[in-house]
């Protein structure tokens, strides 16, 4: 363990007085609900996009991700180039001007529009659970880093982090958020990408890297076939995992491959991230999640909601080089550590490569990966609750200056959860990465089908689309169900997949059922009056997006 120098925490403590500083500031203006929600709508395309992309490079990231490059390889750079960039795109021209124009708050208000009360309900209540989990998930990601690399008390760590993060986001709501994620962004992707020059070169250059990448991962593979076997003589249910008919030469290993067979041990098989990832999470992730897409529901006009896509895109490309790579480092510098130990691989390399001062900027950059997310979580959930919620069901006529007294509190309820969940995960031995990702992997499917659905087919129905996202629902949850290990050993059955951790799989099929009940129950029950049908493309959306 490296403690940081009095010369780190003062780099460290100036970029969080930089941070709080403009943070406040822009609450400063913020005067309404809808500047604490949507900024009023005045966030311009080079902002959103920056943010964009540092709340999807979280804490959870920077650990997670280097943490599975470190298990599995580069592989996990497909969650970003495959999984990230296309879905933006497609976003930018279709999906993100459609719901500006609708001018909705929420992704679950435009479901109502569309559809029903109902489906709104559902979907804001899942959306709603999810963030609240993920906040949990990142604050625990803070302090497991500041515990590796520093020593710091977990307790405290967490504590400090929500409390920071809280205090801006009460203050200045969304516009708070998105001009913090730039400045964040901006020391992220500088601190990340010093890091992993100063790394590659420890370890002798590109080349030396991978030579040794192959026969550290050739042995650990070796180790774990060995763990395999033993369970699977001691009656454990295991993974059972054929041969490849085109296995690669002796001397190197699956680290360095970004097509990966199907009973790969990590979360991306090839169909996994080729049905699951490309056509399903990467599309649900970048459109139909409420932390995402309401930056560009703030965005100054359509052209800045479309702008700002296309520039995270891009940005996009260079983020898989800056967090898994640096995995693959640290393979190198503590292959000890092995599959278990893998979270704490990024913060034992910073401590063993950087000088005082450098280290200190690294451990700002990680700071400002995690807070992007968390402040981002945070108020998304505090929109979800408050306009889906509050001013839906309690209080319809509520003024702009209740909307903002009550979204300030939702935030402290929210941040007061956050911390109680994390303290909770403590006693997880699931990878952080992995939590973030079923989680996810749970809503995005029945989202994204339902979405689609009312927006590019006038022919859905509102019970179709109800019943079609609760299908498609239990049947992510059921999936997972059916490949824990406890269920398996009840039934005793093997495991539902074949491939370590499948949440690609329950977006997939979950996905799919969804949307075969929607088809259906669209088909055989009553059609949509032309007032909802108006809300899909092509239609005619009234004045201002209005009811």
């Amino acid at each position: 363990m490296t403690y940081l120098t009095t010369v780190d925490y003062l780099v460290i403590l100036s970029y969080l007085a930089a941070t709080m500083v403009l943070g406040l500031w822009v609450g400063s203006y913020v005067r309404s609900g809808s500047d604490f929600f949507l900024a009023g709508r005045s966030l311009p395309w080079w902002a959103v996009g920056m943010s964009l992309v540092a709340t999807d490079i979280g804490g959870t990231d920077l650990m997670g991700v280097g943490g599975d490059a470190y298990r599995y390889g580069i592989a996990m750079g497909n969650f970003e180039w495959i999984g990230c960039v296309p879905a933006m795109l497609i976003g930018a021209f279709i999906v993100i001007p459609h719901l500006w124009r609708c001018r909705v708050t929420t992704i679950p208000e435009y479901l109502e529009r569309r559809f029903s009360i109902q489906l709104r309900s559902s979907v804001a209540a899942c959306w709603l659970f999810l963030g609240a989990c993920n906040l949990g998930v990142m604050l625990l990601a803070s302090a497991l880093f500041m515990k590796s690399l520093a020593g710091w008390d977990v307790s405290l760590c967490i504590l400090l982090t929500a409390f920071l993060v809280g205090l801006y986001t009460w203050s200045g709501g969304l516009g708070a958020v998105v001009y913090t994620d730039v400045l964040q962004g901006l020391v992220m992707i500088g601190g990340c990408l010093m890091f992993l020059v100063i790394g590659i070169q420890d370890v002798g250059g590109i080349t030396p890297l991978f030579q040794k990448v192959h026969a550290i991962a050739i042995e650990q593979d070796r180790q774990l076939e060995q763990q395999e076997e033993m369970a699977r003589k001691s009656g454990q249910p295991t993974v059972t995992r054929n041969k490849s008919r085109h296995p690669r030469p002796a001397d190197q290993s699956d680290h360095l491959s970004l097509v990966l067979p199907v009973d790969t041990r990590s979360p991306a098989p090839w169909p996994g991230v080729l049905f699951g990832l490309a056509l399903i999470v990467g599309p649900g992730y970048w459109l139909g999640n409420q932390t995402i897409v309401q930056r560009a529901l703030g965005s100054k006009s359509e052209y800045d909601a479309k702008a700002s896509y296309v520039y995270g895109a891009l940005i996009k490309n260079l983020i898989p080089f800056i967090v898994a790579l640096p995995g693959l480092v640290a393979l190198v510098k503590f292959p000890e550590l092995g599959h278990e130990r893998a979270d704490v691989a990024l913060p034992q390399l910073v401590g063993s490569l950087l000088p005082a001062g450098f280290r200190g900027l690294f451990v700002a950059a990680f700071m400002a990966a995690l807070m992007s997310s968390v402040d981002s979580y945070l108020n998304s959930a505090t929109t979800l609750y408050v306009n889906d919620f509050y001013r839906r069901f309690y209080r319809p006529n509520a003024d702009e200056g209740q909307m903002l007294a009550v979204g300030r509190w939702t935030t402290v309820g929210f941040v007061l959860w956050g911390i109680y969940f994390a303290f909770q995960l403590l006693a997880l031995p699931t990878g952080i990465y992995t939590i973030f990702q079923t989680l996810l992997s749970f809503f995005l499917g029945p989202t994204l089908a339902v979405l689609l659905a009312g927006m590019l087919s006038r022919h859905a129905s509102s019970d179709g689309a109800l019943t079609g996202f609760f299908a498609g629902l239990l049947t992510s949850v059921g999936l997972f169900m059916m490949n824990m290990p406890i269920v398996c050993r009840w039934l005793n059955t093997p495991p539902l997949f074949q491939v370590g951790q499948p949440y690609l799989y329950y977006s997939f099929w979950s996905f799919v059922v969804a949307m075969m009940f929607i088809v259906v129950f669209s088909y055989f029950l009553r059609s949509d009056p032309p007032e909802k049908t108006r809300y899909a493309i092509g239609g005619t959306i009234p004045e201002g997006g209005a009811k």
